[in-house]
This record gives C-alpha cells, structure tokens and sequence, in this order.
C-alpha cells in the first residue's frame, strides 16, 4: 500500500498537471469529433445530451435558465420512448461536483437514471450548474477574460442556481410544485437553498437525495480530500497565474482522460481503477463501455474556489458557508466565523439513499445531516454492501439497487 506521503506527492503532482493543463487549454485546438472517430473513441462520448438521448429514441429540448445574479444556465427536458401522456408535476434532476446532465446518460438506456425516469413516463428536467461546460456563460462576463465568473461555490449554487431553475420549470410548466432529485453537489445545494431563501423549500413536494453532500467531516477518500485541501491552501496562488477554472472539458487534463479511456484494452484496468481510488472499488458495477463513454463528459469543470470549498469542508463538523479567514469573514459576514447553514429551514419531505462504501461522503457525515432534518421520510442504505457514490451515476445496477426506491416516491407525489 502507497505511503501516505507518496500519496502527497502524487497529488502535488497532480495539481502541477492541472495548472499546466488548464493554461495549455488556452492554446491548444479542440480535437474534432471527426478526428476522434477516425482514432476510434466511442460514439456515445462524443456526443451532447439532446444528441445522445435522441440516438437511442428519446425526445429532448434544450432550455435557457438565467439566474439573478447574471449566469445563464441549460437545462435539458427528456421525454421517455413510449409515453403518450407524462405524469404531474415535472422532475429536476439535478448533477454532482465535477458532472454535467451527461452523467445521467452515460450509463445507457438500461441503467443512466434520466433515461430510467423518463421511461417511467414522468416530465423530466435535467440541469446543469454554472461552471460547467452547458453554464459557462453570462450576460455581462467573459469566462475566459473575467476572473469574477469564477468567484463561486456551492454557496452561490444554492442561493441562485437552484431557484432559477426551479422557477423556470414552474413557470414554463405551468406547475405550482416540482419533485426535485438531487445527487451529491445537487442535493447540499438544494439545502443551502432552503437556508437561504425562504419559501423554496415549499415549491417542491419531495426532496430525494442521492449521496447528498453536505458537510464532508469523514470522508475517507485520502486522493480527494488532499487534492482538496492542497487546492484550499493554493487558490491565491493560483489566482496570480490567472487561473480560477479547473478540471474544464477541453483542457489538456480531460482530453489525456478520455483518450486514455477510449481503449477498451486498458479502460478497466486503468481508468477504472484510478476512479476506485478517488472512491472505493465495486468490482464490475461500472462496465467497460461506460467507462470508456464517462470520460468524453468528464469533468465537466468548475470554478477553483468551488474545489476550495470542498477542501474546507474535510476540517470542519460544520455545514458552513465558504471561510474567507477572521479578518474577512468580519467584513462579509459580522462575525469571525462563517456562519452555519440552517438545517431546520429544509422543510420538505426528505429521502435519502446512500450506500456504506462511499468513500466520498461518508454514511457517517449523512446520518449527521439526517438527524438534524426536520422531515426526514426515509434514509434507505443501498443493499449492496460495496455499493459507493459513483455508483449512483454510472453503475449498471441502478435500475435494481436505487430507481425502484426514487420511483416509489415520485408516483407517491406524482399524478398523471
């Protein structure tokens, strides 16, 4: 077993990579799908949500958000392959750290979760939140020149992003309520929201989170909380040398990635593998393919000071706002301290899966938020004992381990 301290290194070094790989971004061509195809990388990770769904039959439209505060975000509405009427109210899906709404489709008609809910004939809304490379836009900045774009984590996710998209499926559907569906990133920014702005929370019948992240006290993942950590520690460096994006689609790091994974020889061994080493190892619960598709959409990108969000939350047994340091804090918050979340303002019906080896938001950091819930309907640990947080996304058991529990509850608050 690596040493602690090769641990380390390696993680330094993968941060030198990552600041070369996102300079190197703004130099490099973007390697054509066409040329992609001739080298042979599978279809499916070439192609962008309304393509790939419609390749295997389903219906989608692509949808504009704008958020208060000027980011413009895409949402995706998906239609099952034989519903001729669709159930009420509509379905926010929402995405993970690092993920965009592909990582619902990567998985195939048979397992990837948007294309299982949207079978079971419910109106389906996928998001994306800003950062990634479907919401990398805004009405007045310029991601590539403006580092303001960039000044964002969760807490800006939650207290703008989250509302506008529930807004826009409400309006434009015509509904008074949504059921929301949120995974990692997607259900702690579903919180932050019910915190911040009063209301929301009653805009949707049910809260299903799937491995919500909330505060990451325990999380056993030594690669990603030092990577974590480290970006915490360097995010002023970083800005000097003007970088605030990281792991974006495109960049220098992502294309090695999907390259590498595109050989169907050394995907399992490698790629799956070092994604077992970021979370926990599940012999065979991810295949082959969906490996090798995974990587053509991620990462997807984020914001530096969202990676060094998470950093902070691995020393804390707070859910916290983002910790500018005493003096600052001061300034923005009038206190020394960044102030709690209000756990007691997520009023809505909540349900919560999660599995006992995910190294990434450990069931201990989630048994702490589900005590603190006011209306907690049920907290289901997934069967299989190996079961981990990538599971949720890419796993071919899905559609046996975790769709049968999310779509109990959605018929309990659905009606056609």
């Amino acid at each position: 077993m690596a040493s602690k301290g090769n641990v380390m290194f390696n993680v330094l070094f993968m941060c030198v990579a990552i600041i070369l790989g996102n300079v190197l971004r703004l130099r490099l061509t973007p390697i054509s799908n066409e040329f992609k195809r001739s080298l042979g990388y599978p279809e499916d990770s070439l192609l962008n949500f309304t393509e790939l769904s419609e390749h295997y039959g389903y219906s989608s439209e692509e949808h504009t958000v704008v958020t208060e505060d000027g980011y413009v975000l895409t949402m995706f509405r998906i239609n099952g392959r034989k519903c001729t009427k669709l159930k009420r109210p509509p379905v926010i899906l929402m995405h993970g750290l690092l993920q965009s709404s592909d990582a619902w489709l990567d998985a195939g008609p048979d397992a990837g979760l948007a294309y299982l809910i949207s079978d079971a004939c419910y109106d389906l809304w996928v998001g994306n939140q800003r950062g990634n490379y479907y919401s990398r836009r805004h009405v007045h900045l310029d991601p590539d020149r403006d580092r303001e774009f960039w000044k964002f984590s969760i807490d800006e996710i939650g207290l703008y992003d989250i509302p506008a998209m529930i807004d826009y499926v409400l309006k434009y559907t015509r509904e008074a309520k949504v059921n929301y569906i949120g995974y990692s990133q997607g259900a702690g920014t579903y919180l932050i929201m019910c915190s911040e702005r009063p209301g929301y929370c009653d805009k949707a019948n049910v809260l299903i989170s799937l491995a919500p992240a909330a505060r990451q006290t325990y999380t056993k993942s030594l690669p990603y909380r030092l990577l974590t950590e480290v970006i915490s520690q360097i995010e002023g460096a970083l800005g000097t040398t003007g970088i605030y994006e990281i792991f974006a689609k495109g960049s220098l790091s992502q294309e090695f990635l999907a390259f590498l994974c595109k050989f169907s020889e050394i995907s399992e061994v490698i790629c799956g593998t070092g994604e077992s080493l970021f979370d926990s190892f599940h012999p065979d619960s991810i295949t082959n393919e969906t490996l090798r598709i995974m990587f053509g959409h991620f990462p997807a990108g984020t914001s530096v000071h969202n990676m060094a969000r998470y950093g902070q939350s691995m020393k804390t047994k707070r859910f916290q706002k983002f910790d500018y340091g005493k003096e600052e804090n001061m300034k923005i918050y009038g206190e020394e301290l960044p102030p709690s979340y209000n756990l007691s303002a997520v009023t809505v019906p909540f349900v919560a899966l999660y599995g006992n080896n995910d190294y990434l938001v450990d069931p201990k950091d989630i048994k702490w938020l589900i005590n603190r819930l006011p209306n907690v309907l049920e907290a289901m640990k997934v069967s299989d004992p190996l079961w981990n947080h990538l599971d949720v996304t890419y796993s071919h058991y899905t559609k046996e381990l975790i769709f049968p529990k999310i779509n109990e509850y959605l018929l309990k608050y659905s009606e056609f």
